[in-house]
């Protein structure tokens, strides 16, 4: 039960941050936060009576930036049709996690590249966050440029950001939700809020329905739908599974805990949010002493809890969430670790991966020149026998999916 509330503290900050990701694809904050805590609720249920896992989920930090930066600002979709693509990549997902093709894409895709996608989803959210920090800007005469350092909000998110990262290496229970209550008291103190400030309260909850089940399917045909449902189902696959191949204390209950992690996503997108995935931060709760799906059930009770406290959340500005989403996408990037850097065919598709995902804004094209590029070193150097068919049916789609990106 400790172990339970110690991931709940850990994974709260999701509560404020998703909705503001969220926000940016046109899901109204004070709507998006009830889905945020609903489909944690019933994820962590399920996660604790289905696997009896110590595992904790929410919508993901990597995922929920891709359905709003590249599915809808990047793309162009309306953020129903995210859902929609959200609901069918998540049923692809449970058909791999309740079959065999889980176990196949798991020994069949090579590490270099599932450590690369976590990392360069890590650094795009480090991205994200130093704009959301005002920290960078587009610049004049390059890519990106040094915010301006004078402003109150950028000030007040370097503050932040000093705070969280103290409580951070100090391993304080809590510590982003710490960080981002204490950053926002700040902001209070000396009048720094952001221009529109959301405004949530449980009686919103009567026009939670407004968003729920409302996947835009009418496009389900088209090229850029079936491209979209095709990025996320590999994020939501192969990010899961690392995650969870990761954390997880019993090896013998990962195949349950990734069939809970995708019932659970496809729940989600009905829901009205972007997809639930097991969250890092239930590493916190293992280390506390979780050990079955009492941690899990307990962290989703305290989310059920969280349903009173979220008026709260109007007096958070994005220069309190940005260290957290900053910080956040560091801790993913030490994925990098496990990457070969003596073996240029292994670290090479894997770097593609990284700086592609935060230079392009989209994820989906990072994904596919790192597979598109790993089986061709590999034949390249004579070392096709390390090839899977996994690897070389990955390849292909991915090839097709940039072929056709290029021509629409």
């Amino acid at each position: 039960m400790i172990a339970g509330i110690t991931g709940f503290f850990a994974i709260s900050y999701i509560i404020i941050v998703n909705p503001m990701i969220l926000k940016d694809a046109g899901i109204p904050t004070d709507l998006s936060v009830f889905a945020t805590i609903i489909s944690s609720f019933i994820g962590c249920l399920i996660m604790g009576f289905w696997a009896n896992a110590p595992v904790i989920l929410t919508p993901g930090m990597g995922v929920n930036a891709f359905f709003t930066y590249t599915v809808v600002v990047a793309m162009g979709l309306s953020w129903q049709e995210a859902l929609a693509i959200s609901i069918v990549s998540s049923i692809i997902y449970v058909l791999i996690a309740f079959t065999k093709l889980s176990e196949i894409l798991a020994k069949g895709i090579p590490e270099t590249l599932k450590a690369g996608i976590t990392a360069g989803i890590g650094l795009f959210l480090v991205e994200i966050g130093l704009e959301k920090a005002q920290l960078i800007k587009q610049g004049t005469n390059s890519i990106l440029a040094l915010g301006d350092l004078t402003k109150p909000a950028t000030l007040l998110a370097l503050f932040g950001l000093l705070l969280t990262l103290f409580l951070f290496v100090r391993n304080i229970t809590g510590g982003f939700f710490i960080g981002i209550l204490v950053t926002s008291v700040v902001g209070i103190l000396f009048g720094i809020k952001d221009q529109v400030s959301p405004s949530v309260g449980i009686g919103d909850i009567g026009r939670y329905s407004s968003i729920v089940a409302k996947g835009n399917f009418s496009n389900a045909l088209t090229i850029p739908f079936i491209l979209a449902v095709f990025s996320m189902t590999m994020i939501l696959v192969f990010e899961s599974m690392g995650l969870l191949e990761g954390i997880m204390p019993n090896p013998k209950k990962f195949k349950k805990a990734f069939q809970a992690s995708s019932v659970t996503s496809f729940l989600s997108g009905i829901l009205g949010t972007s997809p639930t995935v097991a969250a890092a931060e239930s590493a916190s709760a293992i280390e506390s002493g979780g050990r079955t799906g009492l941690t899990s059930i307990v962290a989703g009770i305290m989310f059920a809890i969280s349903l009173f406290f979220i008026p709260l959340l109007a007096f958070v500005p994005q220069a309190a969430i940005a260290p957290v989403i900053i910080i956040t996408g560091a801790l993913m990037m030490n994925q990098l670790s496990r990457i070969n850097m003596f073996d240029f065919s292994d670290w090479f598709p894997a770097f593609l991966i990284v700086v592609l995902i935060p230079f392009t804004s989209s994820i989906s094209t990072g994904l596919a020149f790192g597979f598109v590029v790993y089986p061709i070193l590999k034949i390249a150097a004579g070392r096709q026998k390390e090839l899977t068919v996994a690897t070389y049916v990955l390849g292909f789609l991915f090839l097709c999916d940039l072929v056709l990106s290029a021509l629409l």
